[in-house]
């Protein structure tokens, strides 16, 4: 098997070898216990909501990390605030719970154990900003589309009444946007071995978030 820094070596682009490094664990989260019951239409109201709530902890933080960076001129480009996602949660939240959902969610272990990471290298590494920032949006932009369309189909939630998280009503052209999102990561002046490094924190991210979700399909 190839190591990171094979891969941040050999590939064209670090939008590619962030790509190739990742499909497996990516397969993996798509594999998990609340992704394999959703796909199934088997996934209750009560576990929806507290999958929005898990996403809720991640994205306070990693949206707190991303106005950090916003002035610096190399991430800038990738964290546009037409991302933010902490509204849209706040949203179906208040929807889905009531006024008071702040009291009524909890952080399950692996999401403290997320959360923890994210706290101890998205504020002051830049490669750690890109990997978490990579994983969450990028997905979001791509797989959580369909999610999006088979939480409509099953549970009858669509932007109106609980899933205003999948809309990206200030990102009109999403596949433009992932476009510019990969020349903006292609751009990154850094030497291989960071590459590398952004890619083992890449996999981390990705093993955290199937955690999370594993706990959720339980």
């Amino acid at each position: 098997m190839q190591s990171a820094v094979d891969i941040a070596d050999a590939a064209t682009s670090f939008s590619a070898a962030l790509r190739s490094a990742s499909q497996a664990a990516h397969r993996r989260a798509e594999q998990s216990a609340f992704m394999r019951n959703l796909g199934r239409s088997q996934v209750s109201r009560e576990q929806y909501i507290d999958f929005a709530a898990q996403q809720y902890f991640v994205y306070a933080i990693l949206e707190e990390a991303a106005a950090v960076w916003r002035d610096d001129p190399l991430l800038a480009p990738m964290l546009s605030r037409d991302l933010a996602r902490v509204p849209a949660i706040e949203e179906d939240l208040a929807h889905l719970i009531g006024d008071d959902w702040r009291a009524a969610i909890s952080a399950s272990e692996p999401t403290r154990a997320y959360c923890a990471r994210l706290l101890e290298v998205c504020f002051d590494w830049a490669g750690g900003m890109v990997a978490h920032h990579y994983v969450r949006y990028m997905g979001d932009l791509s797989g959580g589309q369909i999610i999006r369309h088979t939480i409509e189909r099953t549970l009858g939630f669509d932007a109106t009444n609980g899933a205003r998280f999948y809309e990206f009503d200030r990102v009109p052209d999403l596949a433009a946007f992932k476009g510019s999102y990969r020349g903006h990561l292609d751009a990154l002046p850094w030497p291989a071995a960071e590459r590398a490094r952004v890619i083992e924190e890449v996999l981390h991210a990705y093993e955290l978030n199937t955690r999370m979700l594993e706990v959720l399909g339980g």
